[in-house]
């Protein structure tokens, strides 16, 4: 908090006058109504009319439909409860034989509990039961089929009219009717009936081999082809969102065979039959196999299995008691009823029940198919996939062209039909504008001073130029982990050239370091205790004045994290690290690349905009008032670990006009936690920090919110909006105008280049070029919202950044919220090109990732235990704190 000094300060800049008390005073009460009745900020204009018009397609494709066409929604229980693939064939076969009772429909299923129908049944409670032929390879060579009957109750819940569909996306009220997402999601499930019967559903993706094949990308996962649906309301009426994709599944094959391809340590697994596994391989192969579904291939059956966990004694010594209390072996159980001899005796069974005994062994189960891989892929894994969706403009779009043209898509079929639905099979033909790139500063030492980027890729080089602001690194040291000696003979030439290059970019790096060169084993790295030791010693050899630590390693190492943490939290150095692979040949782009992130994380400032804020925006911002601009994210754990914290932060320009220096605040709070839970805190101690080095608080608060869906919108905003506005009112008479905007990557709208831009063919091969804005056709039927693709798609799509203007008491308008944001993204630290986020969120990004590696440490068995014990509660671990010296610097970029 504020001094009371500091606190007077700011009653001298005329805060004290009684109207203004008055006016700030009213300003809060309207805003405490304005909280009971939240909405989304309106969109202040048409569009946005700066930059030049450039002609794209979207990959929205317009929907008409009927509004006076009813929806029946009933509810839909089935007992015994089926899998999800086996309830579409119940629906399939209950809709063939249950025509009168049904009106002659043909309802759309979600595969659970919804049931949507174009007419009313001829009662509303129905209950039938259908009798479905269950296929197993029993079943196969006795040419005959075993059934198994299901009881089907169906209720009707609820009766829907597309009439407040039709009135959001026309209105244009202030307060106009909600958006009716019951009626939405029924639209959808329409949508999907007819990909669903051809398809693997993930999430709101379906994939299929049809679409390219199955591409093995090791480690026991295999990568599938797909494509993503969703609608979308939008300014040109209801629109579906088609978009390829692609993810990873766990390939279909024996346990055994399975294990020796994900886990490194079991290659020979089928071949050592004569012995178990050690403690570590144990948890490794509990690791890669927990609540994945399997089935069994010695008896028949219909059933699938989830696996909870393995058994503590291995297969030969596993007993259970039959339904006559005998003391069966497993072993002996498997010989007598099924003819088995088990082969892996000494290793584990699968547990397949949380509350009671239920082995089953390894060699009989096989993994289901069309699940998705939710272990974390290796890097070998994600190049692959990667590689495989990365599809270049012209082959996005030819995909998603044959998606909406193909029989399996989701405008084919008889269902759009039946539901009075018809999809356009075209894109949607808009106009965007390119915005032109930013004028820069650079450092005054060097020969250009000042560059506008105008390369197609909008990339500018610091050759003969210097950084806008050069920190000076007078005490550093260097530690070499692993490593042979011809690659630790490179470390005097790399020292020597770094120098030399921060030297032409008007950065001072002493070429001396604090002490010779520590030449370490990779193991250290392991050894968090050693490792911290050796950290403190070499800092006391600095006289606790060290500035910079250097590290090179031979390969990327899970004792990152505990560098990164100790470096940090326990010592109060900032460290810089880099592999060997990179030091063979140091080139001059990767030596730029470091000595930038030197810079940044030292103080310094590696570019700045030529005209400032209040040049180019002048309604909004003035030289003496300030601004902050926030970014805010929060990180959660992997999607098997059930039980650590999710890590917030929350970053903010300390430096006024330049914005360009962004400290951080981490936090730790509840698992999987979205809205950030100590976000008032963080704001007080940022705007405390602001105060100290403007020696003003911020007049205006530009707040960018990151990894925030649309179904979040209304919670984050109520939420967070208020611990902003309760930060604020710590100060006295103080009340900013805060702009809070969601910025999202993670949606499937993308921008092609329109053949009306150029006669020439190749030309639609190309990504749209940076700078592309769009804000209408699109967008909202009302809401602040645009796309912007600030950065030069390199390879595979460009994907535009979303931005969602929640709430704005600044009173942007189109063309000033898209240039700040756009010339801000020519800003960031770290490269000399603009990127496609807006650096505040990135900042916001890379610090919750910098929380996350704190939690990580590579020598805790308990916490990996802990992971996996459902029985455990999730608790919040607290974050080390940053020392202080450290805290008020850009480490963790």
């Amino acid at each position: 908090m504020l001094t009371d000094v500091e606190q007077k300060t700011i009653l001298s800049h005329g805060k004290e006058c009684t109207d203004e008390n008055a006016k700030i005073i009213n300003g809060h009460r309207e805003y405490n109504r304005s909280l009971q009745t939240m909405v989304s900020a309106r969109r202040p204009d048409c569009c946005g009319t700066e930059g030049l018009p450039i002609f794209l397609l979207a990959n929205h494709f317009l929907v008409k439909f009927d509004p006076m066409q009813k929806i029946f929604h009933y509810d839909v229980s089935i007992s015994p409860r089926p899998s999800r693939e086996v309830a579409r064939m119940i629906k399939r076969k209950l809709v063939l034989e249950n025509i009168d009772v049904l009106a002659g429909a043909q309802p759309v299923f979600d595969g659970r509990k919804n049931l949507y129908s174009s007419v009313e049944f001829q009662v509303d409670r129905i209950e039938l039961f259908v009798n479905l032929p269950i296929t197993t390879p029993q079943s196969l060579r006795n040419a005959e089929q075993s059934q198994k009957l299901f009881r089907v109750s169906i209720r009707l819940v609820s009766k829907l009219s597309g009439e407040d569909l039709n009135k959001f996306l026309k209105d244009d009220e202030e307060d106009g009717v909600p958006l009716p997402q019951e009626y939405l999601h029924a639209l959808d499930v329409v949508f999907r009936e007819n990909p669903m019967e051809n398809y693997i559903s993930v999430g709101r993706s379906l994939y299929s081999s049809a679409m390219g094949g199955v591409k093995d990308i090791g480690g026991g996962a295999v990568g599938l082809r797909g494509f993503f649906q969703s609608l979308r309301p939008t300014q040109q009426g209801l629109a579906l969102n088609v978009d390829f994709s692609v993810t990873a599944f766990h390939e279909s094959i024996g346990i055994i065979p399975y294990l020796q391809k994900c886990c490194e340590s079991l290659k020979d697994l089928s071949v050592r039959k004569s012995r178990g596994l050690a403690e570590e391989e144990k948890k490794e192969v509990e690791k890669a196999l927990k609540n994945i579904r399997i089935f069994v291939c010695h008896r028949e059956t219909d059933q699938r299995y989830r696996v909870f966990s393995l058994t503590n004694e291995v297969a030969k010594n596993l007993k259970f008691r039959d339904r006559d209390g005998r003391d069966l072996s497993l072993i002996g159980y498997y010989k007598e009823h099924y003819n088995h001899e088990i082969q892996f005796i000494n290793l584990p069974c699968l547990q397949i029940s949380r509350s009671k005994p239920c082995y089953l062994p390894m060699e009989l189960c096989m993994i289901c198919e069309g699940q998705k891989f939710l272990a974390k892929l290796s890097d070998y894994q994600t190049a692959r996939i990667l590689k495989m969706g990365c599809q270049g403009p012209a082959d996005r779009r030819k995909i998603i062209n044959q998606v909406m043209k193909g029989e399996s898509g989701p405008a084919s079929g008889c269902y759009a039909e039946e539901f009075k639905l018809s999809v356009s099979r075209e894109m949607t033909e808009l106009r965007g504008r390119v915005l032109q790139p930013p004028k820069l500063k650079l450092g005054d030492g060097g020969h250009v001073r000042d560059i506008i980027p105008t390369r197609h890729d909008r990339q500018w080089s610091l050759l003969n130029s210097h950084v806008a602001e050069g920190s000076q690194v007078k005490r550093w040291a260097l530690i070499s982990f692993g490593g042979s000696s011809e690659l630790n003979s490179s470390i005097p030439n790399f020292i020597g050239q770094l120098s030399h290059r921060c030297e032409q970019l008007g950065i001072i790096l002493n070429k001396e370091t604090i002490m010779n060169p520590l030449f370490e084993q990779m193991q250290l790295l392991s050894n968090v205790h050693a490792l911290e030791n050796k950290l403190r010693k070499v800092h006391e050899t600095s006289l606790g004045n060290l500035q910079l630590l250097m590290c090179v390693m031979e390969k990327k190492h899970k004792g990152y994290a505990d560098l990164k943490r100790i470096a940090e939290t326990n010592i109060g150095v900032v460290s810089q690290c880099c592999l060997y692979s990179n030091l063979s040949k140091l080139n001059p782009q990767f030596l730029t690349n470091l000595a930038l992130k030197i810079n940044a994380k030292l103080g310094g400032s590696n570019v700045a905009l030529y005209n400032t804020l209040p040049c180019q925006i002048p309604r909004i911002f003035a030289d003496d008032e300030p601004a902050i601009f926030i970014g805010a994210d929060v990180t959660h754990p992997h999607p098997l670990d059930d039980f650590s914290p999710s890590v917030a932060a929350v970053v903010g320009s300390m430096n006024w006009p330049a914005a360009n220096k962004y400290i951080s605040r981490m936090r730790s709070q509840t698992h999987r936690q979205e809205i950030i839970e100590e976000l008032e805190q963080m704001m007080i101690e940022l705007l405390d920090d602001f105060f100290i080095l403007v020696c003003k608080l911020p007049i205006r608060i530009i707040f960018f919110r990151d990894g925030v869906s649309e179904t979040q919108f209304s919670k984050v905003l109520e939420v967070e909006l208020q611990a902003i506005k309760k930060a604020c009112s710590k100060f006295p008479y103080y009340n900013p105008m805060i702009t809070f905007s969601v910025v999202q990557k993670r949606h499937h709208t993308r921008l092609f280049m329109n053949d009306r831009n150029s006669s020439s063919v190749h030309f639609t091969d190309e990504n749209i070029p940076p700078g592309t804005v769009v804000d209408t056709v699109i967008t909202h039927p009302r809401e602040f919202d645009f796309y912007l693709c600030s950065h030069w798609g390199m390879k595979g799509t460009s994907r535009p950044t979303h931005y969602h203007v929640l709430w704005d008491e600044n009173r942007f308008k189109s063309d000033e919220i898209q240039k700040l944001i756009h010339n801000l993204c020519y800003t960031f630290v770290r490269c000399t090109k603009p990127v496609a986020l807006v650096p505040p969120a990135y900042y916001a990004h890379l610090a919750a990732y910098r929380g996350r590696l704190y939690l990580e440490k590579s020598d805790s068995r308990s916490v990996m235990q802990s992971k996996f014990s459902r029985a455990s509660p999730p608790r919040t671990a607290p974050l080390p704190k940053v020392r202080d010296n450290v805290k008020k610097l850009m480490f963790y970029c």
